[in-house]
């Protein structure tokens, strides 16, 4: 049986900038978009050798550094008897007492856990930084290998089809030109590049260790270099260029600036008071609606904007767990939970809280209230609740569908047309360079 799945879920992923769903949908665009591009361009040689290019590198860059990761979560984590759950940004001096009473706080099945990796938070540290560092470069190992094997297939694949095309025209002769376009010349690639844009770990490594994209990042960086410095020819290279030019754009850095402007042009909007950069899991819960009605929003809302300190903050969360922010800070998963808790306060310690986003959590629902209060003092006809709720659910759904359209047609539409606009506006580029450079090599053995 198929799980049902809540539209605030679908929403909710879909607007999360920490989440791979996005991030996999954007990718299958760009693949799809690219390879039906190398099809229309090239040839079916083409084609295939894009499709593997493609999809194999992104099973590699979505699930690699995952795999690798659980592997090592079931064989060295379970021999040194450490919980992999464990976040190691617990063990930052800033946060020494908010530890303490995390484990003071902490339900009895994870208590023991929590106190084995503070017991040696060198120790735990450094293996989850082995556990990151041999994740990421086991999964640009296995891209490397795909990459030697794609090479090694098309090349198998492209000369068995010349030396059928040539015992088919054994009596014409054969002419082999290096076509070179005006575009082409302006790029010089130089085979004995060394991939020395290594990734580094320096300065918010941590970030980068327990962010799931950010992972990819690194991963993509290692992608990236590895496909311009083992580029076949010229012709791949501006490929290659283009493509990962528009990923970098638009699988990271735009997403976050389209949703932010989204929201801020909602914000600005006079005539129809909204907000929107709450969770969509939030926006859509039948208790948001409760929560304004019975005034638990604004109680709840001013009691948690006071507190100050961390210390202060985590000991709310444990003392009131039935508070309305408490509990939305939950369902948008910004306060882990535990399944099976033997207490009421069922807060899975040994996860990294970030209690900055728990207070803004709070600050948004003021926000919130506050465009309420301005939608009720425009007296519009039926200004009431239920129409403000809709209006704000309504216009968090159109931004995060137009923020992952933009994205996709960015990825899986323009990205592919640019690359067969340069191809087709040169035509000396038309043929598959790969197949052409080695007709080329064929002949000057004398096999063809």
């Amino acid at each position: 049986m198929i799980p049902k799945i809540s539209a605030s879920t679908v929403y909710s992923t879909l607007g999360n900038s920490n989440s791979l769903v996005p991030m996999a949908i954007k990718d299958i665009a760009n693949s799809l978009g690219l390879t039906a591009g190398s099809y229309v361009t090239g040839d079916s040689l083409e084609g295939k050798d894009r499709f593997l290019d493609e999809f194999g590198t992104q099973a590699i860059w979505l699930f690699g550094i995952p795999v690798y990761k659980k592997l090592m979560d079931f064989s060295l984590y379970k021999m040194l008897k450490i919980d992999p759950k464990f976040d190691v940004r617990n063990l930052s001096n800033k946060r020494e007492k908010i530890l303490q009473k995390s484990l003071e706080y902490a339900d009895s099945s994870i208590k023991g856990s929590i106190e084995k990796a503070i017991k040696n938070p060198k120790f735990s540290k450094n293996l989850a930084l082995t556990k990151f560092i041999a994740s990421t470069a086991l999964a640009i190992v296995s891209y490397a290998g795909l990459t030697k094997y794609r090479h090694i297939q098309t090349k198998k694949a492209a000369e068995k089809e010349i030396l059928a095309e040539a015992k088919q025209n054994k009596k014409k002769n054969y002419s082999f030109t290096n076509p070179k376009s005006k575009v082409f010349e302006k790029f010089n690639l130089n085979k004995q590049k060394k991939q020395s844009d290594k990734p580094t770990f320096t300065g918010g490594i941590q970030d980068f260790m327990f962010n799931p994209v950010k992972n990819l990042m690194i991963l993509d960086g290692a992608i990236t270099t590895e496909r311009l410095a083992e580029s076949r020819n010229k012709q791949e290279l501006i490929g290659y260029t283009i493509k990962e030019g528009t990923v970098w754009a638009f699988m990271y850095f735009a997403s976050q600036p389209i949703q932010k402007y989204l929201e801020k042009s909602v914000e600005n909007n006079k005539k129809n008071p909204a907000s929107i950069d709450l969770d969509a899991r939030i926006i859509e819960s039948e208790e948001l609606k409760n929560a304004f009605i019975n005034g638990e929003l604004k109680n709840s809302t001013a009691k948690v904007l006071k507190l100050e300190s961390g210390e202060e903050l985590l000991e709310y969360i444990h003392n009131n767990p039935d508070d309305f922010v408490v509990k939305m800070a939950k369902k948008s998963d910004i306060i882990p939970v535990l399944k099976n808790a033997n207490q009421k306060d069922n807060v899975d310690y040994r996860k990294f809280i970030d209690l900055d986003e728990f207070k803004g959590v709070a600050k948004k629902l003021e926000k919130l209230s506050n465009k309420f209060e301005d939608y009720k003092s425009l007296k519009l006809e039926n200004a009431n609740l239920d129409d403000f709720l809709k209006t704000v659910k309504k216009l968090k759904r159109s931004s995060i569908l137009k923020n992952m359209g933009a994205c996709i047609g960015a990825l899986g539409i323009l990205a592919p047309v640019i690359m067969i606009a340069m191809r087709k506006l040169d035509k000396n580029n038309n043929a598959f360079q790969v197949k052409e450079d080695l007709k080329k090599e064929l002949a000057a053995k004398g096999q063809i």
